[in-house]
């Protein structure tokens, strides 16, 4: 039908009765997908009858009556250069590797993911190394092993960083976690960077007119060190800011100013930021293991910033989906006098730090229509 109404409908669809039908579909789409006048990394496997659609239903995230079925990821080799050193906002500190740039499924890779120690060590990956690379998903590169009888006389394994490579804090490593981290999570550039721009980021505070570079920036000139500073901005001390970074290093934005319309813009948009519902509040904050639905659940359950930071470890785990693990997180986050500064901060600039009641829909006329 909705080839006979104009739409463009794939060619390259089949309906298929047994399991193996759709084995041969897949096996020669295998092959058959180099032809293609675009890229495509699998197959999807849907069930074909709407109400056996319906009676399966959806995940949160992603239909029952479908799967994908992905191809093996294309795999090149190539030299491994050297290895850098990444410090995320938890802290965790992960591992890339700089290669001798090799085309992989369309793209120039020049960098790939090492992930931790553990991996490093399992594959005994070592710089000069000629390696392995695939994407994994067809999007990230990494590294999936090593051509050792290759390899040079004089290598040496790869030792693992001891201290942080942004503020030379010595990293520590808990029982049962794969990553080394940073603890100095007041002191560590990337650290307070990658907080602020999850607290600005579209699912916390969506301070849109914020971004990256511009969060760099002022954390550069020493403006804002954490979320409770960017209320304390003012527009005499953002116009005229400007950054311009050389053409080798890997940015977004080649130059970052604060012009008179992208000032007035942000500290509109941080302003708006303070009737953003406490749950968004909650996530914004970064607190380890709570995302956005856990943060949902906390704030639903204390109803407020001040009932939630009272909370004990088995009042935390009485709420549906809450482990020890996430209570641990919490308790731990609030135990710390620089938080709770933050929080009072936070609550004296008039931001939502409890769950407000539940607004009535102000009319049913779109209720029980699809």
């Amino acid at each position: 039908e909705a080839r006979k109404w104009g739409l463009k409908v794939p060619e390259y669809i089949t309906k298929c009765k047994t399991s193996k039908e759709i084995f041969d579909f897949i096996s020669h789409w295998d092959k058959a997908r180099h032809d293609l006048p675009f890229d495509i990394d699998g197959v999807v496997i849907k069930v074909n009858s709407f109400r056996q659609q319906e009676e399966l239903g959806f995940t949160a995230k992603s239909p029952r009556w479908a799967i994908s079925y992905k191809f093996k990821a294309e795999q090149v080799s190539t030299k491994l250069l050297s290895i850098d050193y990444q410090v995320g906002r938890t802290g965790a500190v992960t591992t890339v590797a700089n290669l001798k740039p090799v085309l992989l499924a369309g793209t120039t890779v020049k960098r790939a993911s090492l992930h931790n120690a553990d991996i490093i060590a399992k594959l005994d990956v070592r710089v000069g190394d000629t390696v392995f690379v695939e994407k994994g998903g067809e999007i990230i590169p990494k590294i999936v092993g090593v051509k050792t009888d290759t390899r040079d006389l004089f290598s040496v394994p790869v030792e693992f960083a001891k201290n942080c490579p942004e503020c030379g804090t010595e990293l520590l490593r808990k029982d049962g976690e794969a990553a080394f981290y940073c603890p100095n999570d007041e002191g560590c550039p990337p650290q307070i960077k990658g907080k602020l721009e999850h607290f600005i980021s579209r699912k916390a505070m969506n301070i849109d007119s914020l971004g990256e570079g511009k969060i760099e920036l002022l954390f550069d000139k020493g403006l804002v060190n954490n979320a409770a500073d960017l209320y304390d901005l003012k527009y005499d001390q953002i116009y005229g800011l400007e950054k311009i970074y050389p053409a080798e290093l890997e940015k977004k934005e080649r130059k970052v100013s604060f012009k008179q319309k992208a000032s007035e813009k942000i500290l509109n948009g941080i302003q708006t930021s303070k009737k953003v519902p406490f749950p968004r509040l909650l996530f914004a904050l970064g607190i380890r293991y709570v995302g956005e639905t856990v943060a949902k659940k906390l704030a639903e359950h204390f109803r407020s910033m001040d009932e939630l930071m009272k909370a004990s470890n088995e009042e935390l785990v009485e709420v549906q989906e809450i482990g020890e693990r996430i209570a641990e997180s919490v308790i731990a986050y609030f135990e710390k006098e620089n938080h709770r500064i933050l929080i009072d901060r936070l609550r004296q600039h008039g931001l939502n730090l409890e769950l407000g009641e539940i607004e009535k829909p102000k009319s049913t006329v779109l209720e029980g229509k699809t």
